[in-house]
């Protein structure tokens, strides 16, 4: 059990951050498209693309289009 712990944290800190960075790249996208959807870069989008990786950044883009409509 042990031996686990590292590999899942690695991919948790890997996930986050390549995450994140995708967050910030497609909010910057949209703003020069003049498209007013944005996801902020806090603490409940880190975990969420942390624990759940590209569909965690999709799932947080269709929670905002959502709130949207």
């Amino acid at each position: 059990m042990s031996e686990r712990r590292p590999g899942f944290i690695v991919t948790f800190i890997m996930r986050a951050v390549i995450g994140m960075a995708i967050i910030f790249f497609v909010n910057q996208f949209l703003e020069t498209k003049g498209i007013d959807v944005r996801v902020g870069m806090n603490g409940i989008s880190l975990v969420t693309s942390g624990i759940l990786g590209l569909p965690g950044v999709a799932l947080l883009y269709g929670i905002v289009v959502y709130r949207i409509l």
